[in-house]
């Protein structure tokens, strides 16, 4: 009885339900990792070999796709698309940022400014700490009306010559 308890014990719950013997391994396991795979796995003699995978062979595109997005990328329109994302972008965040900074410092070493009562309990601190919130909202609208405005046509139209390209069909 206990040995028949051990025995049962040494299976896994999926070998156990599955049907399948003890190290035998489905081939069209969408989950089997097919660069992991066969380390550490038990061949026929109970010893642990490494069992690499065959390399596959891929089909040769029309034309390679890291020499399409190379292409894409010295292009004059994805260097205008960077330009203008750029242009808004780092002015934009480092705006943000040193406003972000005036704040903690206008709290740490101004306290009596941060102190002034504005309107009843409100003081000024409140106020500046409730702007850097609508501050975050109003650049995140900006950053969506730039993008849109200036940036998502050309892009688009980038992503789909991308595509044409690796396909092998040319505007």
């Amino acid at each position: 009885m206990l040995a028949a308890q051990l025995a049962a014990d040494k299976e896994s719950s999926v070998e156990k339900h599955d049907g399948r013997e003890a190290g035998q391994v489905r081939l069209d396991d969408p989950w089997r990792d097919s660069l992991a795979s066969g380390w550490g796995e038990v061949d026929g003699v109970g010893a642990s070999t490494p069992v690499l995978p065959a390399p596959a062979s891929e089909p040769e595109p029309a034309r390679r796709a890291a020499d399409v997005y190379l292409e894409v990328q010295h292009s004059p329109a994805f260097q205008e698309v960077r330009r203008r994302y750029r242009s808004f972008a780092f002015p934009a965040a480092a705006a943000f940022f040193l406003w972000y900074v005036a704040y903690v410092i206008a709290a740490t070493m101004a306290p009596d400014l941060m102190g002034r009562p504005v309107a009843g309990v409100i003081n000024v601190a409140m106020v500046a700490g409730l702007a850097q919130f609508a501050t975050t909202f109003l650049l995140t609208w900006a950053y969506a009306r730039h993008a849109r405005l200036r940036r998502d046509r050309a892009a688009l139209e980038l992503r789909w010559d991308t595509q044409e390209m690796t396909r092998g069909v040319r505007r």
